[in-house]
């Protein structure tokens, strides 16, 4: 089983496991061993899960204003530990690769094979909803005909994904393609760096 593969299944289980309660406040219980890449994929993927259905729920136009900001500062934090694993994911994928030493010819790709898992993982949320969409009894038949035609791109897409990730992952190891990371540096959250944040601060 290749990467994307043994991804693909890790984040499709995380989906499943979520699925079981459907409850965004309902604690991980990650079944893969620790330090281990399947559970980072797992706990990569769950993050996903509940942030996609955090996002549903703000979305109800009759939502109390409250609980809405409340939901937006969950969500805030949700995509700053959603890019802090993939961070993670790609340090793992810098030491599995650290003893590389690339071509003088090699080149740099546009994301890191992390941010790519990153894609790859949203998809898997995208193939499952989409799935349930186009298999809805209460919907239309033509809402299903809709759904079932988006979810064959989609499926077109994942193995499109699934066959760009393990190509580069490939050529980092042939040493035809320099990993390199940036961090993200995501501004809005930290104090120093938010002008609305720090001139809050300088106030007091």
């Amino acid at each position: 089983m290749n990467f994307t593969e043994t991804a693909w299944k890790v984040f499709n289980q995380s989906i499943e496991d979520y699925h079981v309660f459907d409850d965004v406040n309902h604690l991980i219980n990650n079944p893969f061993e620790k330090d281990s890449l399947e559970r980072i994929l797992y706990a990569k993927n769950w993050i996903d899960t509940v942030q996609w259905h955090l996002e549903d729920i703000i979305r109800d136009e009759n939502i109390d204003p409250t609980e809405a900001l409340q939901l937006k500062r969950t969500i805030d934090a949700s995509n700053q530990q959603r890019t802090d694993l993939v961070e993670f994911i790609d340090s793992w994928f810098l030491n599995k690769f650290k003893n590389i030493t690339p071509k003088s010819d090699a080149k740099i790709n546009t994301e890191t094979p992390a941010w790519a898992v990153d894609r790859l993982s949203i998809l898997a949320l995208k193939v499952y909803h989409m799935s349930l969409e186009a298999n809805r009894e209460s919907a239309s038949e033509e809402h299903r005909l809709n759904c079932q035609a988006k979810l064959d791109v989609l499926l077109i897409q994942k193995e499109d994904l699934s066959t760009s990730i393990n190509q580069l992952l490939t050529d980092i190891e042939n040493g035809d393609v320099k990993m390199k990371v940036y961090k993200q540096m995501k501004m809005y959250n930290d104090e120093s760096l938010n002008p609305i944040l720090y001139q809050k601060g300088q106030q007091k």
